[in-house]
C-alpha cells in the first residue's frame, strides 16, 4: 500500500462534546496493518465476488489507497432507465476528485452537499466531512476531523448527525457535526455497551433516528453480541429496531414512512483483514414501519446472489429506491421499484458508496460518492427527504 505524507492530528477522541458539552478524549489512534487477503478495490478491478469483502465507506477505505480515477468533466458512462428517471444524453457529472474515499453525501438546508472523506491510507490525516456549494462549485471543510464519520442526515431544524465507524480510534457513535466543526456525542452506548460500527442513518419526520451497526473489519473488540439496526427517539431513548438482518447497511424511508428499507451486506467477518469470513447474504429488505417506529418482519425485494449487493441508498418521491450497487459485474446506482424491480441503471467511474438528492433548485439531481469523487447525473425526478417531507 503507497503510503501518502502524514497529516499533524490529534486523538479521534479530542473534540468529541458530550450532550452536556463536556469534552472528552477517546483512546489514542492506532496504526493498522492490513492483510494481504484483503482485496485491493480500484475502479478496473473483475475478480470473481467472493474474492469482494462489501464492506462500505470508511471501512472499505482501509484496505486500499484509491487512485482518482482519469475522467473528464463530463464522463460518458453507461445510462440507462424509463420515463420520469433518466432522460437520454445524460452525463454523470465530475465535481470534485481530490478525496481519498467517499461516503454518506447529504442535502443540507444551506443548499450545500455535504458528504465524508477519508484519508488514504488512514494514518495519513484525519476523516473529514466536505461540503460542496452547488452555486460556487467549490468544495470546502466542514469538520477536519470526523472520528470516522460515515453516513450523514440532517434533521428537520438543520443539525447535521452522521454515524461514526470504529477503525482507527473512530468514535463508534452516533453524533452531531456542529457549525464550528466540533462533534458532539449524541449516543455512544447500548445499554452501556459501545456500538459496533455505526454506518448508516436515516431520519424520519417525527425526528426518530434510525441507524445500522455493523462491523467489517478491525482489531477494535465488539461489546454487543450482533448487527442490529437502531432507533434513537426524540426523548432521547435507544431500541434494537430489528435484528433479522444478519449485517444490516444502507438505510432509507419511503415517502409515506410507513417502510424502512435495509440493505444486508454480511462479508462473514467482523474482523476480515484479520480473519476473512465466508460471505452470506447480500439482500435488498422491506421493513414496515408501525405508527410508534417499530418494524415489523422483513421481507427481500432484491437478492443479489454472489454478488455485491447496496450499500447507501435513497429515495425519489414516488417512491423509487436509487440504490449505490457494488457488484463486481456492474456496479452503478440502480433504481427499483418499492418490490424491487429494476427500472434504470447509471454507471458509475468506481465503486459507488451513497447518493441523495440535492434540495431545493437542486432536487432534481442526484449526488453519488464512488471511489475518492463526488459526482453528480440530472435526473427526470425530484428526491424525497424524509425529515422534511
Amino acid at each position: 500500500m503507497r503510503r501518502g505524507n502524514r497529516r499533524d492530528r490529534a486523538s479521534l477522541g479530542r473534540g468529541l462534546i458530550l450532550e452536556s458539552h463536556t469534552e472528552i478524549t477517546n483512546h489514542d489512534r492506532i496504526t493498522m496493518r492490513w492483510s494481504k487477503h484483503i482485496p485491493t478495490y480500484l475502479p478496473d478491478r473483475r475478480e470473481t465476488p467472493m474474492q469482494f469483502h462489501p464492506l462500505r465507506g470508511a471501512i472499505v477505505a482501509t484496505l486500499l489507497s484509491i487512485s482518482a480515477t482519469a475522467m473528464s468533466q463530463e464522463t460518458p458512462l453507461r445510462i440507462t432507465g424509463g420515463e420520469g428517471i433518466f432522460a437520454a444524453g445524460d452525463k454523470l457529472e465530475s465535481l470534485w476528485e481530490k478525496g481519498g474515499f467517499t461516503e454518506g453525501v447529504a442535502a443540507g438546508p444551506d443548499g450545500g452537499m455535504y458528504f465524508s472523506d477519508f484519508a488514504q491510507p488512514f494514518e495519513s490525516g484525519p476523516a473529514r466531512v466536505m461540503k460542496f456549494s452547488p452555486e460556487s462549485g467549490e468544495v470546502s471543510v466542514h469538520c477536519p476531523d470526523s472520528g470516522m464519520g460515515n453516513g450523514l442526515m440532517f434533521t428537520r431544524d438543520g443539525r447535521l448527525l452522521g454515524c461514526c465507524a470504529s477503525p482507527m480510534g473512530g468514535h463508534r457513535a452516533l453524533v452531531e457535526f456542529l457549525n464550528d466543526g466540533k462533534v458532539k456525542l449524541v449516543a455512544g452506548k447500548f445499554e452501556g455497551k459501545r456500538f459496533n460500527s455505526p454506518n448508516d442513518i436515516v431520519i424520519d419526520r417525527k425526528g426518530r433516528v434510525y441507524f445500522s451497526d455493523p462491523k467489517y473489519v478491525g482489531p477494535e473488540k465488539m461489546e454487543l453480541d450482533g448487527f442490529y439496526v437502531y432507533r434513537r427517539d426524540p426523548d432521547g431513548s435507544l431500541h434494537i429496531a430489528t435484528k433479522a438482518i444478519t449485517k444490516p447497511n444502507g438505510v432509507a424511508l419511503s415517502p409515506d414512512q410507513k417502510t424502512l428499507y435495509v440493505a444486508e451486506t454480511d462479508n462473514g467477518s467482523a474482523e476480515a483483514d484479520r480473519q476473512p469470513g465466508k460471505p452470506g447474504r447480500m439482500t435488498l429488505n422491506a421493513l414496515p414501519v408501525a405508527a410508534d417506529g417499530t418494524l415489523g418482519a422483513p421481507q427481500v425485494i432484491v437478492n443479489f446472489g454472489n454478488q455485491l449487493g447496496v450499500d447507501g441508498m435513497t429515495v425519489d418521491r414516488q417512491g423509487r429506491i436509487f440504490a449505490a450497487v457494488r457488484s463486481a459485474d456492474r456496479h452503478g446506482i440502480y433504481v427499483f421499484t418499492p418490490n424491487g424491480k429494476e427500472l434504470g441503471y447509471a454507471q458509475t467511474p468506481s465503486l459507488p458508496t451513497n447518493c441523495c438528492f440535492g434540495r431545493g433548485a437542486e432536487s432534481s439531481r442526484l449526488y453519488i460518492t464512488a471511489g475518492g469523487g463526488l459526482y453528480r447525473l440530472q435526473t427526470q425526478t425530484k428526491g424525497y427527504h424524509p425529515a422534511l417531507d
